[in-house]
């Protein structure tokens, strides 16, 4: 089953938007981890992003059907594209990195992972999941 990486700049955000997109699925939930917020010294997580996490999530998620990326902001962005780097090649040529939004994308990501869909698959419905907000909001 393709397996799902959250990448935000706040741990708590992506831990909320996990929740909610695993709601949608009853039985055979994709893998999904978290790379999210920075450790800090003596507990606790402040706001950023960690190449080295996103990189061990996405081995963590990794099965073969590949791994689909969902990210919040800019500098997520950058941390996931260096993470790409931290990979083996083979791994790396399975990873999808989106633009999707992350809780919509996310929540069409996690239903189509469930029903068994290949990486592509689920990148693309992750990548149109807004289109349905745009429709009715007639914009």
């Amino acid at each position: 089953m393709t397996g799902i990486v959250v990448v935000s700049h706040s741990r708590a955000l992506a831990e909320a938007a996990a929740d909610l997109a695993l709601q949608m699925v009853r039985d055979g939930a994709p893998r999904i981890e978290i790379a999210a917020g920075i450790e800090e010294p003596g507990g606790g997580t402040a706001l950023g992003t960690d190449a080295a996490a996103i990189s061990a999530a996405i081995e963590a998620a990794a099965d073969d059907q590949g791994v689909v990326v969902l990210m919040d902001l800019g500098s997520a962005i950058l941390s996931a594209q260096t993470a790409l780097e931290f990979l083996d090649p083979e791994l790396e040529g399975r990873v999808h990195l989106t633009f999707a939004p992350l809780v919509e994308g996310l929540v069409g990501a996690v239903v189509t992972a469930a029903s068994g869909a290949d990486a592509d698959d689920v990148a693309g419905q992750a990548e149109i999941a807004v289109e349905a907000k745009r429709l009715q909001l007639g914009v």
